[in-house]
C-alpha cells in the first residue's frame, strides 16, 4: 500500500492507495514542531481503526511547502514505515510536467503535484485555482507544462486578518450569503468575502484568457474551499477535490516500477 502525504501551510493529508483506489484519508494540522515519533503515535491510532498496520505500507509519497515539517514526515516513514519515501522536488522524479518560468526551483511542490494530478484526466492547457492557506492560479500550456501563474491570500486568511485587525469584526463563518447587501455587520462581512473571492477568482481567470487568448483554457477548481464555489463563479468548469492526491499517485506511479 502507498501512504501518500502533502503537506501544506495549515493542513496536513495523509492518504492511502491500496493500488486500485484510495482506501482512506486522514488531516491534521500543520505542526512544524510534531516530531516524527508524535506523527507515528497519532498514525498509529488510525491505522488501528482501518485494521491496518505500519507493515502493511510499501511505498511512501510526500510533497511539503514547510521544509521543518518534511524533515519530520521522512523520518516518519524512515524510522517507523522503514520505507524510503519519494520527496516531490528532489532527486530526479519524472513528474509529467515541467516548469517553465525564471527559477524553476521556485515552483511549489504543491502546484506541480496540482498539474501532474490534472493532466490525467483534463485536456490541456489549463488553469487550475487552488483554494487553500493561499488561493493559487497555476497556467498549463498545451504541452502540460507549467507556465506561470497568481498567488493571493486565501479566503480563511482574510477572515482572519480582517477579524485581528478590526476590534469591532466578529470571527465569522464562510458561506454564500442570500443577499449581496448585507443588513447586519456578520452578514455584511460574509458577502464581502464570499462575492468578493468570486469577484477576484472570475477577474484573475477572465484576465489570464485575455492575456494568452492563443490558449483554449479548461479551468479546474480544488482545495478545501473550492466546493463553497460551485454554481456561483462563472469561470470554472470542473471541481476535484483529489486533484493533489491524485497527483501524487501518479508521480509515485511513474517513479516505481511495483506501483
Amino acid at each position: 500500500m502507498l501512504l501518500a502525504i502533502d503537506t501544506g501551510n495549515t493542513n496536513t493529508l495523509f492518504a492511502i492507495h491500496d493500488g486500485s483506489d484510495w482506501v482512506v484519508e486522514w488531516r491534521i494540522a500543520t505542526d512544524a514542531a510534531r516530531t516524527a515519533d508524535e506523527y507515528a503515535v497519532w498514525f498509529h491510532q488510525l491505522l488501528e481503526m482501518q485494521d491496518l498496520k505500519f507493515g502493511d505500507i510499501d511505498g511512501c509519497i510526500i510533497a511539503s511547502v514547510v521544509p521543518q515539517s518534511l524533515f519530520n514526515m521522512r523520518n516518519l516513514a524512515r524510522r517507523h514505515l522503514k520505507v524510503e519515501p519519494m520527496i516531490v522536488g528532489e532527486g530526479d522524479l519524472d513528474i509529467g510536467t515541467q516548469a517553465l518560468i525564471d527559477n524553476p526551483e521556485q515552483a511549489g511542490a504543491d502546484r506541480l503535484v496540482n498539474v501532474a494530478g490534472a493532466l490525467t484526466r483534463y485536456k490541456a492547457p489549463m488553469i487550475i485555482v487552488d483554494s487553500g492557506t493561499a488561493t493559487t492560479f497555476d497556467v498549463v500550456d498545451a504541452d502540460g507544462n507549467f507556465i506561470g501563474g497568481i498567488i493571493t491570500p486565501g479566503i480563511n486568511l482574510s477572515v482572519r486578518a480582517l477579524h485581528e485587525a478590526a476590534a469591532r469584526l466578529p470571527r465569522i463563518e464562510i458561506k454564500k450569503p442570500d443577499k449581496i447587501v448585507g443588513t447586519n455587520t456578520v452578514e455584511s462581512m460574509q458577502s464581502g468575502i464570499f462575492w468578493g473571492y468570486i469577484g477576484l477568482i472570475d477577474g484573475l481567470i477572465r484576465n489570464i484568457k485575455k492575456e494568452r487568448s492563443d490558449l483554449d483554457f479548461t479551468v479546474i477548481g480544488t482545495g478545501g474551499i473550492a466546493s463553497l464555489f460551485e454554481g456561483a463563479s462563472e469561470t470554472i468548469d470542473h471541481y476535484d477535490s483529489r486533484l493533489t492526491i491524485d497527483g501524487l499517485f501518479e508521480i509515485y506511479r511513474r517513479n516505481n516500477k511495483k506501483a
